[in-house]
């Protein structure tokens, strides 16, 4: 029972006065996924770097032509890039972080989606209300947001509706996009799943695919950086790892 009860805490949304802004299982999992969004960068960098041509298809190598190209030096000779010199190749730890990285936000990502299914954390706060989606309250949000203005309390305390469809939009869109192209780029996993390539037109397709999702996340990340900065730095970073937001006890807890 007393197992139980320590589920039931962290998923389950508090009532009371004294409760948490932010429920245990969103603050461990906001953590885990923050450090393997920065491992996954780095190392994807480092990848990327190996061969900085995309294509579209199934195939792609440095006889054909590419459907764009990033202008910077690769890690390998043989890949032209108009660049007289290569950068050091660190094709090999990165990619055994990059797969790590990976598996281990993939997991995050599964425990949050399904605590947040238990404990309606989706339908209670970041699903919009039918008053959300009226035209004079979005105007003011899209408006809001133009001009970066500072809320007031309690209008930091909640997600307006442009920051719950964002919201919703990485978690279950862009995420499980990016998941999705970087499974069709493993040969492990198309040789026994085939399709999970096809559907997306091929490897060469899933990895350019990859890299704007990836460019989306990355500006989510800014976005969201910068809110937090104008919504109260110190008071968001204290409740995402405490829980508790300074003087504001009564806040429905939010994300």
């Amino acid at each position: 029972m007393a197992d139980l009860a320590r589920v039931s805490d962290l998923v389950a949304t508090p009532a009371s006065k004294g409760a948490p802004r932010h429920l245990a299982i969103v603050r461990i999992a906001h953590w885990i996924t923050t450090l393997c969004f920065f491992g996954l960068l780095l190392s994807g960098v480092e990848v990327l770097i190996s061969h900085p041509r995309f294509y579209w298809g199934e195939d792609g190598n440095v006889r054909m032509k590419p459907l764009f190209t990033i202008p910077i030096p690769a890690s390998r000779a043989t890949v032209p890039t108009g660049y007289g010199y290569v950068l050091p190749d660190q094709n090999g730890w990165s990619r055994s972080l990059h797969f790590e990285a990976a598996w281990a936000v993939v997991l995050t990502g599964l425990g949050y989606v399904l605590a947040g299914l238990l404990s309606g954390h989706f339908r209670k706060n970041l699903i919009p209300a039918s008053a959300d989606l009226s035209g004079g309250v979005l105007s003011k949000s899209i408006a809001d947001h133009v001009r970066f203005r500072r809320p007031r309390e309690p209008e930091a305390s909640s997600y307006n509706v442009l920051q719950r469809f964002a919201y919703l939009a990485v978690v279950f869109v862009l995420f499980p996009l990016t998941v999705w192209t970087g499974l069709a780029m493993s040969p492990a996993i198309v040789s026994v799943m085939p399709s999970v390539s096809i559907l997306l037109g091929g490897q060469q397709s899933a990895r350019t695919i990859h890299f704007f999702c990836t460019i989306l996340l990355v500006l989510f990340v800014v976005v969201h950086i910068g809110m937090v900065w104008l919504y109260g730095f110190g008071n968001r970073m204290r409740a995402m790892i405490t829980g508790h937001a300074a003087e504001q006890p009564t806040v429905t807890q939010q994300e």
